[in-house]
């Protein structure tokens, strides 16, 4: 999966874009994470759900318990 993860993560963003400094390429990519990746991406071994959709099924299941 972390495979995948790099791969779409360089494909989608880092390939397509220019980055001035450091500083500018690690806010970028954590935007891209936290923004679209997590959040609207579909993933085949989750089910087709975003990790954000998975990992509030997990927290709503440990608040029932």
């Amino acid at each position: 999966m972390a495979e995948s993860f790099f791969a779409a993560l360089k494909n989608e963003r880092v390939h397509r874009t220019s980055y001035p400094t450091r500083e500018h390429a690690r806010r970028d990519i954590t935007r891209y994470i936290e923004f679209h990746y997590n959040t609207r991406r579909l993933h085949s071994g989750l089910g087709y759900r975003t990790p954000q959709e998975v990992h509030n099924e997990f927290l709503n299941r440990n608040d029932a318990a």
